[in-house]
């Protein structure tokens, strides 16, 4: 096939609109194949559960009046591109999409990100991905809410998507982190970031009275504004309102010196 073939998903869903808004920019670059989590599936990661049922289900989506053949997998967003990957592309993809998320994915936390995880998945076996979130309320991150305006993300989704088209990715980059502010325009200014090292999302108690009630660790966001340098991504996206691009490797070797780690490892001393 003479155009690119982009490969989209996500973790928030087959049904999301963000998804579809995606969708609607990435098909003015190439021939876009959906294959996405049938669930909800925030906070998963990277992961590859043994228990997921890796069913897929073919489905019509109309979006603007478009209908859309799209792959609903039984399975994390990770597992949805291995089975785009595998089973329901017939070659390999020009550029993974993960997105576009309700919910910035900054700092830290990225690890437990579906989004950043489907991204990452992609870029194990050598393609070229772009995770990209929007700043939402709380209230919005799990939700399907139409009150969310996710065309400006869908445009940097674009911007971006083209770029990597066009001229690859550098040596050592293997994905872009893409967050968008909620009030972005097409003018706002974009940053290269690094990753803030604090985290962005702080683990909170269940709330019950006896451990026999289910419940899950909830979850609130909070910055110290005195620790953050003013290049990373939190700082970008939150108080600079900028969006923030991030250049992302599956390399994560700390960066410390032979030296060091030959004084760390030397027989009978102690480091202070």
């Amino acid at each position: 096939m003479s155009k690119p073939q982009i490969l989209l998903t996500n973790d928030d869903g087959i049904r999301s609109p963000g998804l579809w808004a995606a969708a609607a920019e990435l098909s003015k670059l190439g021939f876009v194949t959906v294959a996405a989590p049938r669930e909800q599936s925030s906070g998963a990661g990277r992961s590859l559960p043994i228990t997921s049922d890796g069913l897929i289900r073919r489905e019509t989506v109309t979006v603007n009046g478009q209908d859309w053949l799209v792959h609903a997998v039984g399975g994390t967003p990770a597992q949805a591109v291995q089975h785009g990957l595998l089973e329901i592309l017939d070659q390999k993809p020009n550029l993974v999409v993960s997105g576009i998320n309700y919910g910035e994915n900054v700092a830290t936390g990225i690890t437990i990100s579906g989004t950043v995880g489907a991204a990452f998945e992609a870029a194990s076996v050598g393609i070229p991905a772009i995770a990209i979130s929007l700043e939402t309320d709380k209230i919005h991150h799990l939700s399907y809410s139409t009150e969310v305006d996710f065309s400006v993300a869908a445009y940097f989704t674009g911007y971006f998507g083209r770029l990597i088209l066009e001229r690859g990715l550098p040596p050592g980059l293997e994905l872009l982190k893409v967050d968008v502010p909620a009030n972005a325009t097409r003018d706002t200014p974009w940053e290269w970031t690094t990753l803030s090292k604090q985290r962005y999302y702080i683990p909170t108690r269940p709330e019950r009275l006896s451990w026999d009630i289910p419940a899950l660790v909830g979850y609130e966001m909070a910055v110290d504004w005195e620790k953050e340098p003013e290049h990373t991504d939190i700082y970008t996206l939150l108080k600079k309102r900028h969006v923030s691009v991030t250049p992302l490797t599956l390399d994560m070797t700390a960066r410390i010196s032979a030296e060091e780690l030959a004084n760390f490892s030397q027989p009978g001393k102690a480091t202070k």
